[in-house]
């Protein structure tokens, strides 16, 4: 068995193609497709965030307006910026969601990707401590948030309250019991996925990694997981971890299919992001006996527990669930993920 979800970028154009003409329509299509999503068996509900783009950022309003909509598929982000974050106040809106939905939230995060204008977490108010590079200033970040999702005490109580204290230091509120546990790190290299092991967060792994052996894509990827499991049980936590990949599927089973994705190239790339030799993984869309077969032969979707399925979500909420389902219906069983 294979926990099977949907990852959307969120997109928005005022497009006269586009399903997604405004952020409201990207919002509300958003938790209608979760909605879905759910009805049809899948497994879980991601969003990226992006700032300064017509694309999903602020999402923690949207992950708890999914959790009142839904009842038991996960929902996660896929990843959130911590470079632009206040820890100590995303530990609160993370936690309201998390108990909104039950106790459902999958949280991704890391250090960031490029984004649309120069330091944009500046205009957030953060800066790099001396000395500290964005990257070190996001893992900085990210440690504070995770102290403090441990619900421990650590603010000295007003002698004279508004309100009575519980005795000793407060903490923050409100707190959701085994969120520290539901946290991972989108990692684009084998270093920062021991990092995020050494910490005790699950490993969110997409489609495009640094190049650090000039192999398929998915051997890399698969290694990379298993750098992770290694540094994990160094580290001695106590349960065990959770690994997410992300692929664009599509099932050719319809001539709608066909036109939208049935010319699409299916090898690997590799180019320069943010400094980094990258590789990005293959697209997959073929006839679903076909696409069994193929991903079989992917070493890293083997060895993942979680497969985040990426979504054009500017095609609409019903062609989305059409491909969902049809992942669902002719290619989960084949693999024995279903």
């Amino acid at each position: 068995m294979k926990k099977i979800g949907f990852l959307s970028f969120g997109h928005w154009t005022p497009s006269p193609q586009s399903q997604t003409r405004s952020a409201a329509d990207t919002l509300l299509q958003s938790i209608d497709l979760a909605v879905a999503a759910e009805e049809l068996g899948a497994d879980g509900a991601y969003f990226r965030v992006h700032h300064f783009a017509r694309q999903l950022a602020s999402p923690f309003p949207l992950l708890a307006a999914v959790g009142a909509r839904t009842s038991r598929i996960e929902i996660g982000t896929g990843v959130i910026d911590m470079r632009y974050e206040n820890p100590m106040y995303m530990v609160e809106d993370a936690s309201a969601a998390d108990l909104i939905s039950g106790g459902r939230l999958q949280l991704g995060i890391s250090r960031g990707s490029p984004e649309q204008v120069i330091d944009g977490w500046r205009y957030f108010g953060y800066a790099p401590a001396e000395g500290e590079t964005e990257a070190d200033m996001a893992r900085r970040h990210t440690e504070v948030f995770l102290e403090a999702l441990k619900g421990e005490g650590f603010a000295q109580p007003n002698p004279r309250p508004m309100f009575a204290n519980p005795p000793g230091l407060l903490r923050i509120e409100p707190h959701s019991e085994g969120l520290r546990d539901r946290i991972w790190w989108g990692a684009a290299s084998n270093g920062t996925a021991r990092w995020a092991a050494g910490l005790g967060m699950n490993l969110m792994s997409s489609t495009l990694k640094e190049d650090e052996g000039g192999q398929p894509f998915h051997v890399q990827q698969a290694e990379q997981i298993r750098i992770f499991r290694e540094a994990w049980a160094e580290a001695g936590h106590a349960h065990e971890p959770r690994v997410s990949v992300s692929r664009s599927i599509f099932p050719l089973v319809s001539d709608e299919d066909r036109m939208y994705f049935g010319g699409r190239p299916d090898g690997d790339q590799v180019g320069q992001i943010d400094n980094m030799r990258a590789i990005f993984g293959r697209s997959y869309a073929a006839e679903p006996d076909q696409l069994v077969e193929q991903l079989r032969e992917d070493e890293a979707i083997a060895a993942a527990d979680t497969l985040l399925l990426t979504v054009p979500n500017q095609l609409g909420v019903d062609y989305n669930a059409h491909v969902l389902e049809s992942i669902l219906t002719h290619v989960a069983p084949g693999l024995g993920w279903r």
